[in-house]
Parts: structure tokens; C-alpha cells; sequence
């Protein structure tokens, strides 16, 4: 049977196979070891020189995260990936592969608070340069391309402003300089969009978030999508692994150079809960998007919620593309809302009872958070302002209860807060 032709909600639980070393398991065993024995010593120097998959050690690889890998690869349609310990090591890992010192790189504005962070005051100290431009804006992003641009970086849902760029456009774009688009679609997943099909060529995601769906487990990916030529005016760097591993060149330059030297192994017992949890990815983000787009319409109905934010609204300028790129199944379970003013936002918050308060999303439960006075703390009013970040913004990741219990608490925490 041909896996790739097979449903993605049948792709998601028998996307990879089943081996020997399982002993008939349905999931693959957790390998929990530092280090692996070889046979010989012939076999282990050939190992270390890349002419075996067997495994040495675990940071280098492990096979539990190895299905994984080769499970998230296929979900994305890719040609190969790497699973590390967090969405920020894959972002980090992904970006460190393509620069060096005196490279730029252009990034959509819209962007998750540490991934802002890393872009601006880490990669500053080491002599890169990133330059900001609305996602949405064609123009200004061709304008901010020059000789000595690397990539093209993008969230496929931007966190928290909710808006959806045009991943077709701006790849081409992209490819029309010589250069790829990476992108974040951890807040679409999978299920709701699949970059690489529609011109992408890298592929981020925190696994942490919808992949894995519970909140037990914290891991990232990189994927590949194995198309990009990395033209050597651009990526002088790259020929060695383009040598040795042909169309997952880029794969190879992020785990030999970065990951593997970095430390960023995925624990084992991580990226088994992620594929418990990646089983019921479908079902749950079928009730994710049901809930978030019932969720904001009730929202937008209350005097008290000054504004809603989110992409499933025929008036939100971002609603035709989105429909156009996740094919009609949802709008992600991601939306902010405003009240009166911070104070309003704070006896809200502390009213709720049912709604958890935390910094996460994705989770099968529902969460709430003021991203004005928690992640977003140390930036200035004028850095938040051009994020979209307002002290009256909450930001709900709408969870798979009953609507209506989700309704419910909301509406108790407002008749409270004003009281």
C-alpha cells in the first residue's frame, strides 16, 4: 500500500512503519539510551562517516524520534525532517544553517514574542540583520530583498495579530531572488495547511502545541521539503552538503552543523507522547476550528468585547486567502479579543474557571492569556503597538470542549468583572 495516497486522517495514525525492533507494538518502543552498541568496529567507523543510518548516540539520533521524524515528514509532505527539543530550537537551528556573519534576511512582522526576540537582540550580536516588513504587503517585502538576503521567513497564522499571508505569492517572490521560504505553520498544523505544497521550502513547527495536543510534551521540527537548488550566489556554504546528500542538503547542514553541536535532542519519551498524541491530530482540529469560529462569533455579539480578531470573518482582510489557503476547513483555533482597558482584562482572567490561564496554545484544553503584561513585558509601548500587542488584548487558544461550556464561563468572568 501506498502510504502517501492513503487520507491524511489515515496518514496520521499508519504514517510510518512498523519495524521488527517493535515486536509487534502499534507504537514505537521509547529507546531510552544515551549511546548504542556496535558489532563491530568497522561498522561504527562507517557509521561516523555517514555510509550507515545506524544510530551512535542520542544526540545525534534516536529511533523513537526517528519515527517521528519520518511521520511529521510525511503529514507535511516533505522529503525528510529533524525533530529537536523545541519549536525555538527548530526555528533557531533553521535560521543559524542559512546565515552567516553579514547576512540578511526578510521576516513577516507578525511574529511569536521569543522568535522576535532571537530575530532582533541575538542574531544583532552577531553581525545579522533582519528586516521587518508586513506580511501582507508584496511590495514592501521585494523592496527589503538585496545582494545579500538569505531567506524568506513567514508564520502561516501570525501570533497574536491572526494574520495569514500568501504563502503562494510570497514563494514566488521568493524563488524569483534565488532564495526559500521558511515557514512556521505551527498554528495552522498540517491538517489545516501544508506549506510546502503550495511553494514553501522549509517547514517549521513547535510540536508542542496542536501535534502533540496535551500539554505534556515540548519538542520541535524541522522539515525539508527537498526542492530548493541553494544556488551557490546565495549559498556559497552549501556545497559539501549538497555533495553528500543531494535534495536534503539543507536537512544535513542544519543537523551536522547546528543541531547536533547545539544539543538540541528531543527526548525520547517526548516524541512518544507526540505520537499519541499526532493519532487523534484530525479529529481534534476538526473540533478546534468548529469551536474557535463558534467561539469568536459568540464573542463578537457581547457589548462588553470591544473587538474580535480572527480570520474567519468575511470582513476580516485576511479571510479569502485564508479560505483559499487551508481549503476551506477552518480558520485555525487562535483569536484575540479586546475589553475596556488592562484592568478589565486582569478581573476576567482571574474570573474564569473553566478556561486555564497559561502560557501555551494548542492545547486540547482552552487557554487565555494578556500577552501585553506577560510575554510581551520587557518591550516598549511602541515596539507592542507595531506588533499588535494593546493592554486591552486577550488572546484565547480555543480548546475542544462543549462550546457551550466555553461560552458559559466566559459570559460568568464578564458579568463578574463588571460587577
Amino acid at each position: 500500500m501506498d502510504k502517501q495516497k492513503l487520507k491524511f486522517e489515515t496518514r496520521v495514525i499508519h504514517g510510518a512503519s512498523m519495524s521488527e525492533d517493535w515486536l509487534g507494538s502499534t507504537l514505537p518502543p521509547i529507546f531510552q539510551t544515551a549511546a548504542h552498541k556496535h558489532d563491530t568496529a568497522e561498522n561504527l567507523s562507517l557509521t561516523f562517516a555517514g555510509k550507515t543510518s545506524d544510530h551512535i548516540y542520542m544526540r545525534l539520533s534516536n529511533p523513537t524520534n526517528r519515527v517521528l521524524e519520518e511521520k511529521l515528514a510525511g503529514l507535511e509532505e516533505g522529503a525528510g525532517a529533524v525533530v529537536m527539543a523545541s519549536g525555538m530550537a527548530a526555528i533557531s537551528n533553521t535560521c543559524m544553517a542559512l546565515l552567516r556573519a553579514g547576512d540578511e534576511f526578510v521576516s513577516g512582522s507578525s511574529l511569536f514574542m521569543s522568535t522576535y526576540i532571537l530575530f532582533t537582540n541575538i542574531f544583532k550580536k552577531y553581525g545579522i540583520t533582519v528586516r521587518f516588513v508586513d506580511p501582507l504587503d508584496l511590495d514592501a517585502m521585494e523592496k527589503a530583498i538585496n545582494g545579500k538576503t538569505r531567506f524568506i521567513y513567514l508564520e502561516t497564522i501570525g501570533n497574536p495579530k491572526m494574520d495569514v499571508p500568501d504563502i503562494a505569492a510570497i514563494s514566488k517572490l521568493a524563488h524569483d531572488h534565488g532564495l526559500p521560504l521558511v515557514v512556521d505553520n505551527t498554528l495552522a498544523t498540517p491538517y489545516l495547511c501544508q506549506p510546502l505544497k503550495i511553494g514553501a521550502d522549509v517547514v517549521i513547527h513547535s510540536t508542542t502545541k496542536y501535534l502533540s495536543g496535551h500539554g505534556n510534551a515540548s519538542g520541535g521540527v524541522v522539515i525539508d521539503g527537498g526542492n530548493f537548488p541553494w544556488p551557490e550566489n546565495r549559498f556559497p556554504d552549501f556545497k559539501p552538503f549538497i555533495d553528500r546528500k543531494g535534495n536534503l542538503a539543507f536537512l544535513d547542514k542544519v543537523w551536522r552543523e547546528h543541531h547536533i553541536n547545539f544539543g538540541t535532542t528531543q527526548a525520547p519519551f517526548h516524541a512518544y507522547l507526540t505520537m499519541i498524541g499526532l493519532d487523534t491530530l484530525a479529529l481534534r482540529m476538526e473540533r478546534h476550528l468548529e469551536n474557535a469560529m463558534a467561539t469568536a462569533a459568540f464573542l463578537k455579539e457581547i457589548p462588553e468585547v470591544t473587538w474580535v480578531r480572527y480570520p474567519g470573518f468575511e470582513d476580516n482582510p485576511c479571510h479569502e486567502t485564508a479560505r483559499r489557503q487551508f481549503g476551506g476547513k477552518g480558520f485555525g483555533a487562535l483569536l484575540t479579543f479586546g475589553l475596556k482597558d488592562q484592568a478589565a482584562c486582569f478581573r476576567f482572567i482571574n474570573h474564569l474557571e473553566l478556561i486555564c490561564h497559561l502560557a501555551n496554545l494548542g492545547d486540547c484544553k482552552t487557554l487565555v492569556i494578556h500577552p501585553y503584561s506577560t510575554q510581551y513585558v520587557s518591550f516598549d509601548d511602541k515596539m507592542k503597538a507595531s506588533l499588535s500587542i494593546f493592554p486591552e488584548m486577550i488572546r484565547l487558544s480555543v480548546g475542544i470542549e462543549a462550546k457551550e461550556d466555553i461560552f458559559d464561563d466566559i459570559r460568568r468572568a464578564l458579568d463578574k468583572t463588571n460587577t
